[in-house]
């Protein structure tokens, strides 16, 4: 950034325009120039501070241990560095360090485990999609169900509040953790359009629920408007796969996608369900009887932006690339 500043200056250009391009004071860059006028140099000069308590050697061991041992907390690399180099240092130091290489504690991402024959079979649909056109992805209705419950906490909420003030009524989340009950929600989208919410009553969903409540009246009329190219994406769980559902699907001429078992990371509508829990997480008030939470569900699903679901859905083709890039491993949506 030095040399690019004084190469600007020596341009001609005038000192206010590069404080506005790199966001630096008048006295910066006015300071930077005189010194290069004066020493033909940009070194900055020798700190006087304290010294650092690691040379880049330690860094860089520290580094490759808290890669190698993702979960090593910073206590326990600041031992391990002490016990290869007799460096003592804190774990604080031992962060600063590690975040200057670019490594920062973050919570772990939450997926369901793949065996070898899921990464060969996930990788193997990739392929085989990857090449789909946008009029081919378009004609695809990608479907799941989810549950939502009044005792969810998912953290990912987060409130301005003063230091002092944590346990403070306006402050406090007041969770149950012992069960308030909750909700089961099915749906679908499409590149250019959506399904109702469908909110399962008392009970567990069977194949003659499916069928009845979800196949008869949604995919049904979607298989009307789209024709015969139509396809239903729905996952491998058991309802879906019950002889009762395959028989109506083929009396319906209703063609299914063989979707690869464990992968909910390929579906575009997770993303969705996702975006629609952080919603209903952040309603004023939040929801605390269960019509409260199937109304606000109702609500924000009618108002979901269909801008969101076409880039999803039209973003296919790339995931399915990424998921090829890493031989059918867990890949980010």
């Amino acid at each position: 950034m030095r040399w690019r500043i004084v190469g600007r200056l020596e341009a001609s250009q005038s000192q206010v325009q590069i404080c506005r391009e790199f966001n630096l004071t008048p006295s910066v860059v006015c300071n930077l120039w005189k010194q290069f006028q004066d020493t033909r140099s940009i070194k900055r000069k020798p700190g006087q501070g304290h010294p650092k308590a690691t040379t880049a050697t330690e860094d860089c061991y520290s580094s490759i241990i808290a890669r190698c041992n993702r979960g090593a907390t910073a206590s326990q690399l600041s031992r391990d560095l002490y016990a290869a180099t007799r460096t003592r240092v804190s774990r604080v130091t031992v962060s600063k360090r590690l975040h200057e290489t670019g490594l920062f504690a973050r919570r772990p991402a939450v997926c369901v485990p793949l065996t070898s024959t899921n990464r060969r079979v996930r990788l193997a649909w990739c392929r085989e999609h990857r090449d789909w056109s946008m009029d081919q992805w378009a004609t695809v209705l990608f479907t799941d169900e989810s549950r939502y419950s009044l005792t969810t906490d998912s953290r990912r909420t987060f409130i301005w509040r003063e230091p002092g003030t944590c346990y403070l009524s306006f402050n406090v989340c007041e969770i149950d953790h012992y069960g308030r009950g909750g909700l089961m929600v099915w749906a679908g989208i499409m590149l250019d359009g959506q399904t109702s919410l469908h909110v399962f009553e008392r009970g567990t969903v069977t194949g003659v629920r499916y069928r009845d409540e979800i196949l008869e009246p949604y995919v049904r009329l979607f298989r009307g408007a789209v024709g015969p190219k139509f396809i239903l994406m729905d996952h491998n769980a058991r309802p879906h796969r019950a002889l009762l559902v395959d028989e109506f699907l083929e009396s319906e001429d209703i063609h299914r996608m063989d979707w690869p078992a464990r992968s909910p990371d390929l579906n575009p509508i997770q993303h969705v369900w996702d975006a629609l829990g952080r919603t209903i997480a952040t309603c004023n008030p939040r929801p605390r009887t269960i019509q409260e939470m199937k109304t606000a569900l109702l609500n924000e699903w009618d108002q979901f932006p269909q801008e969101i679901i076409y880039c999803l859905v039209s973003s296919m083709k790339s995931h399915c690339k990424a998921c090829i890039s890493v031989r059918g491993d867990h890949t980010p949506y």
